[in-house]
């Protein structure tokens, strides 16, 4: 008997410099077992420090794309991340309502160097569209707080409540990420409709290197509930492997701003 292969697909922009975007999900995906298939909605031009030019994928394109991944390829997990404009999101929401698997939902808003990675007007569409079809939503605190239209939490109990303000717009959970919060300690918080289900916290790493920390986060917890596991078991070996990629990172030394984690600290040094 063949045993299937693990597969998941990103739907996401393509980052020339390697470090974030439909780059950093595959290498997650490889890295933690799973094969990786991919959608690319965008092509950045792109590297450690700044985002030079976007050039949008026509919406019929991104769904031929995903057209052809998934009338052929056994898709377990979907993980979305830079979806740009509104013709694009929605031709992405069409398609996942005939997906039964986990959808994990990156809100990409802003690159690390600071540049937009969502028009303006696609926000409403996002939440609108894509929340609703969430099985999880993963975003850092200032994803939350515009989403929200709030100011950013400060405080693990002011982003379990903002939390659950995000699960009023349709995903099933939320995970809060806290890199961007201070002090030495980091914590994310998982939540459902029955409350907090997960805390993870890991020491703060001090380096520069952490481009695509977000998108390696979702790609990896795609991969594993690609794999079959629940998803607090998920999110647990998700936040395990980032940490020792944040960690491993500065073994890297590519271009002269932020970065990348190193995916591959598992395989090679």
């Amino acid at each position: 008997m063949t045993t299937k292969t693990p597969i998941a697909l990103t739907i996401a922009g393509s980052d020339s410099g390697g470090g974030a975007g439909i780059q950093a999900d595959l290498k997650a995906m490889s890295a933690n077992g799973t094969y990786g298939a991919s959608v690319i909605t965008a092509i950045t031009a792109q590297n450690t420090t700044a985002v030079t030019a976007v050039h949008e994928v026509p919406a019929d394109v991104v769904a031929a794309q995903i057209d052809a991944v998934l009338s052929d390829l056994d898709v377990d997990a979907i993980k979305l991340g830079m979806l740009l404009s509104v013709p694009i999101i929605e031709v992405t929401a069409e398609r996942l309502a005939a997906f039964d698997g986990p959808v994990v939902v990156d809100p990409v808003m802003i690159a690390k160097s600071g540049d937009a990675l969502l028009q303006d007007a696609a926000v409403g569409a996002l939440i609108q569209n894509i929340l609703p079809q969430a099985s999880l939503l993963t975003p850092n605190l200032p994803e939350a707080a515009r989403l929200l239209e709030t100011d950013e939490a400060t405080t693990p109990e002011e982003m379990a409540a903002q939390g659950q303000r995000l699960l009023a717009m349709g995903p099933k959970a939320v995970l809060m990420k806290g890199g961007h919060a201070s002090g030495g300690t980091c914590t994310d918080i998982l939540v459902d409709a029955s409350g907090v289900i997960g805390t993870f916290e890991a020491p703060r790493i001090e380096t520069k290197n952490t481009h695509g920390t977000g998108c390696t986060y979702a790609a990896t917890i795609v991969a594993v509930l690609a794999q079959g596991f629940e998803l607090t078991a998920a999110v647990a070996a998700a936040h395990h492997y980032l940490q020792a990629a944040i960690k491993a990172a500065d073994q890297l030394h590519i271009g002269h701003g932020h970065g990348p984690v190193h995916h591959f600290h598992g395989q090679w040094t």
